[in-house]
């Protein structure tokens, strides 16, 4: 099933936060097409993903949510360097199922 902000926000354990919801829902379009991409559409049967990379797509949302000004932040002794830099190694892994190599 496709991913949606509902989803992510649900899987930061804050479903019920309407803001939150509204700019998962804008970052996980994002993430989606970065995910496309890099799988050359493999993967997707038209606008729904595979549930492993729809799992990546959560994943790497939730991390851009926490941090959408990516900018460096510090929260008391809290410090979120950068944001989203690009997929987790797990992330990859999962991608690099789909992903149609050059040869």
């Amino acid at each position: 099933m496709a991913v949606t902000g509902q989803t992510v926000a649900a899987f930061l354990g804050q479903g019920d936060d309407t803001t939150l919801v509204a700019l998962a829902g804008q970052h996980v379009t994002i993430v989606t097409a970065m995910a496309r991409a890099y799988t050359r559409d493999s993967g997707f049967t038209g606008n729904e993903p595979a549930d492993d990379i729809a799992a990546v797509i959560t994943t790497a949302t939730a991390r851009l949510v926490a941090n959408p000004e990516q900018i460096n932040t510090t929260t008391g002794s809290v410090a979120v360097n950068g944001g989203f830099t690009g997929w987790t190694l797990a992330e990859t892994f999962v991608l690099n199922r789909y992903r149609k190599r050059a040869q």
